[in-house]
């Protein structure tokens, strides 16, 4: 079972109580594993920016994967069957890769991904790792609190292999029954195409009660 670190020195802002539209909600702060975890209890995550402080976001409208609406291709299907998957397998080459983009689209630098790895050496971080053959083609990583996974990042070295790794984290949350929500944050076309939707903020809010005390699934 995950280990509760010390909790956060900062009060974290109420999402309920910021413009509607309006994705930043807050600035400053640090990445300890409390804080980390106290933001997404109630709603937010960590990204940079662009002058270099932490900022906490809390899209509005949010994006969701709900467990029985993951599309599901013929061509995914078939690539399921020559890919190997493990859950927490390889933390560290998983988030390396995630964060292996061009500069501009870099995100996960060294500070995000050390607090990450910090959360996944207590049980709250987890990957999902896709192999062939012995070799990592894909994965993803992402946060559990509960009934939340809050997915952060893919990648794939090969066709379908990040969908693989949804595939899973999928029927493995799926499996585990009880509440689950599944935040993808934003609801990009390619997650779209695979049955992400967008929700108001409120109503993310408000499934994200009702999951916060569940038993986890990955962490069990």
């Amino acid at each position: 079972m995950p280990v509760e670190p010390p909790p956060s020195n900062w009060l974290l802002p109420d999402p309920r109580n910021c413009e509607p539209g309006a994705n930043v909600v807050g600035a400053g702060a640090d990445l300890e594993p409390g804080t980390l975890l106290a933001a997404y209890r109630c709603g937010l995550f960590p990204m940079h920016l662009d002058g270099g402080a932490i900022g906490w976001w809390s899209p509005d409208p949010r994006g969701i994967i709900p467990l029985d609406r993951l599309r599901v291709t013929s061509s995914m299907r078939q690539s399921a069957r020559r890919f190997q998957v493990t859950f927490d397998g390889a933390f560290d080459e998983v988030i390396a890769a995630c964060g292996d983009r061009p500069e501009g689209e870099r995100w996960i630098n060294d500070d995000i991904r050390a607090a990450f790895t910090r959360l996944h050496e207590l049980g709250w971080a987890h990957s999902v790792e896709v192999r062939r053959a012995g070799v990592l083609v894909g994965g993803l990583y992402g946060v559990e609190s509960g009934g939340l996974f809050a997915g952060e990042s893919m990648f794939h070295r090969e066709r379908d292999a990040s969908k693989v790794a949804l595939m899973a984290l999928v029927a493995r949350l799926r499996d585990c029954g009880g509440r689950r929500l599944l935040d993808v944050q934003w609801a990009t076309e390619h997650l779209t195409s695979l049955g992400a939707v967008e929700i108001p903020r409120d109503d993310y809010l408000d499934v994200l009660a009702g999951v916060i005390d569940e038993r986890p699934c990955i962490s069990s």
